[in-house]
């Protein structure tokens, strides 16, 4: 199919994403990287951009750069960067990982201080920003279950089975049809977007790519495998309450039953899914491995903080009638 073929390279947002761009297609890798904002634009989309070298790769560029150890080089720089800026951003001295697991369960039944994307489309969004959010979250769904999947030869025993039956579900137990990247491109032409796997990646901003890149980090590197194990917790404990209100939002808008069928999917299936992350997965990798505890809490930490970054970005456009893209 035409939407799973690899992506064209993204349009550059400075001088570190330009000369990542250009080593792809030819010309040398970057050995001095140039300095730039943890969480901006440039970094973010050049990070984006090596990543991607180990999912659907781009066209026209070889699939031998995967590898590229000069690549992998300033990679390494950039992970630094974003890595520093997280655990300078996000302590977790004396935090537990049921501590921080625990705050997540602390499910309000409104949005007071009006932070929360999920309320702010159920009770108010429009359908174009409904559209908009479909559209960057697209980065992530579309690849969903993918990153999370590098974790599994690092974990064994009830971890390593918890995470599998996970995973199971997630990639559609068995059914192609079923697999949840497909349900979100039947979301996404049900709401009339463009299903081409990265195709919105120019139109996000570096909130959103960064919790992209997130999972990236945490997935390729066996050394934040607990990390990997906290992001993954966060996705599945608050997916289910809302994925309800999305769906309501939804179906409020007056959008057709395939957009709102995979909200509605998620409301069942991750409600499960919790309880398996929790009792299998963490309990199972901190039964073997306890000298990680304060690495998952680290992944649930950063997950977070980088999800209310992005939200912020979100409802400071919405509130105010803007577009939360860069572009059309």
């Amino acid at each position: 199919m035409t939407r799973h073929l690899p992506p064209p390279l993204p349009t550059p947002r400075g001088p570190l994403s330009a000369a990542v761009r250009a080593a792809l297609l030819g010309a040398p890798a970057p050995r001095n990287v140039p300095d730039s904002p943890a969480y901006g634009d440039d970094l973010q989309l050049a990070l984006y951009t090596l990543y991607e070298l180990h999912y659907r790769g781009f066209r026209d560029v070889p699939d031998t750069l995967e590898w590229d150890s000069a690549l992998l080089a300033c990679r390494a720089t950039l992970e630094d960067r974003f890595l520093h800026a997280l655990r300078e951003d996000v302590p977790t001295t004396g935090t537990t990982a049921a501590t921080a697991l625990d705050e997540l369960q602390l499910e309000p039944t409104a949005d007071p201080d009006g932070t929360s994307v999920s309320f702010f489309l159920r009770d108010e969004g429009t359908l174009d920003q409904l559209r908009e959010y479909a559209a960057l979250r697209s980065l992530y769904h579309l690849k969903e279950a993918d990153p999370h999947a590098w974790v599994i030869p690092r974990l064994h025993g009830r971890a390593k089975a918890g995470m599998v039956a996970v995973e199971f579900d997630e990639f559609g137990a068995g059914r192609p049809d079923e697999i949840h990247a497909e349900l979100f491109a039947d979301l996404m032409t049900d709401l009339k977007l463009e299903t081409a796997y990265g195709h919105y990646v120019d139109a996000a901003p570096a909130d959103a790519l960064a919790t992209v890149n997130l999972m990236s980090l945490f997935g390729l590197h066996r050394a934040l495998r607990g990390a990997l194990v906290g992001h993954f917790a966060v996705v599945e404990v608050t997916s289910s309450p809302g994925s309800r209100r999305l769906a309501e939002a939804l179906r409020r808008v007056g959008a057709g039953p395939a957009a709102v069928r995979f909200y509605t999917e998620h409301v069942e299936a991750d409600a499960v899914h919790e309880q398996v992350v929790r009792q299998d997965v963490v309990a199972g990798l901190l039964e073997s491995e306890p000298e990680l505890d304060a690495d998952v809490a680290f992944g649930v930490r950063a997950t977070t903080y980088l999800e209310e970054r992005l939200a912020a970005r979100l409802l400071g456009a919405w509130r105010q009638g803007a577009t939360a893209l860069r572009g059309p």
